[in-house]
């Protein structure tokens, strides 16, 4: 999961800047009205809103913003109703694309879709032609510089991980969980003082497809274009790509 590991960290690091732009916050706020709309306004009875509530506090979101994503969730306070919708799709060189988005306007929001796929090299598919590759999991990046591999491991399995992978190319350790076990393996890390570089919930690939070259170069680019659009929430691609290519990413 090397081409995962990499982008979600660029992902990660990038949100300070997306935060100044206001985008961050919009797409974050979005997410908080839909988890409070389903699963009511209580975050320690909804995992999901403690979620998205958490990854705004770590964007250093205002409380007050956060506050009123949930009001307007709960319909204590006006504003727009949003649907939530997967595509599926390919980027080049045949790579599986998932995009996850919040809409008030699918019609709007697909035709766009399309458009960002067809002008970088992929294409929108039907519904289930990628599903299957992915599988949604609890997802923790620690530091290797902060625990050594058999400690964590003894740690996390004990606290119910499914499993650690140990990349060697990878500064960090990869934990992964069921997805309503990510936040106790949290817990269970914190409780020995073991600093989390990252936790999400996402979807991960059970098979990855290589590129090089141009055609790297376009996907980073098609990942970064359709990030930035306003309606998608999350990206999740099956790619592997060069340190050097995903570095260029990061500035």
């Amino acid at each position: 999961m090397a081409g995962h590991s990499k982008w979600s960290q660029i992902k990660h690091k990038k949100a300070a800047a997306d935060a100044k732009r206001g985008k961050l916050f919009s797409k974050l706020a979005k997410e908080i009205s839909v988890a409070a709309r389903l699963g009511g306004d209580d975050p320690a009875m909804n995992p999901r809103l403690r979620t998205a509530i958490e990854k705004a506090k770590e964007a250093n979101m205002p409380q007050d913003n956060i506050r009123r994503a949930v009001q307007k969730g709960t319909g204590e306070l006006p504003g727009a109703s949003y649907e939530e919708a997967l595509y599926e799709g390919y980027g080049p060189g045949g790579v599986a694309l998932l995009i996850e988005v919040l809409t008030d306007n699918r019609n709007r929001t697909v035709a766009e879709i399309r458009h960002l796929l067809g002008k970088h090299g992929g294409s929108l598919g039907e519904a289930g032609c990628v599903s299957w590759i992915f599988e949604k999991k609890g997802y923790i990046l620690v530091g290797k510089s902060s625990i050594d591999e058999d400690t964590l491991m003894s740690i996390v399995i004990e606290a119910g991980a499914e499993d650690m992978k140990n990349d060697p190319r990878e500064d960090n350790y990869e934990i992964i969980t069921a997805p309503e076990d990510l936040n106790t393996i949290k817990e269970a890390l914190a409780e020995h003082g073991i600093p989390v570089s990252m936790a999400e919930i996402t979807m991960l690939p059970k098979t990855q497809v290589s590129l090089d070259g141009d055609m790297a170069e376009k996907m980073v680019r098609l990942m970064e274009v359709l990030e930035d659009h306003d309606d998608v929430q999350n990206v999740y691609a099956n790619f592997d790509i060069p340190d050097e290519v995903l570095a260029g990413a990061e500035k």
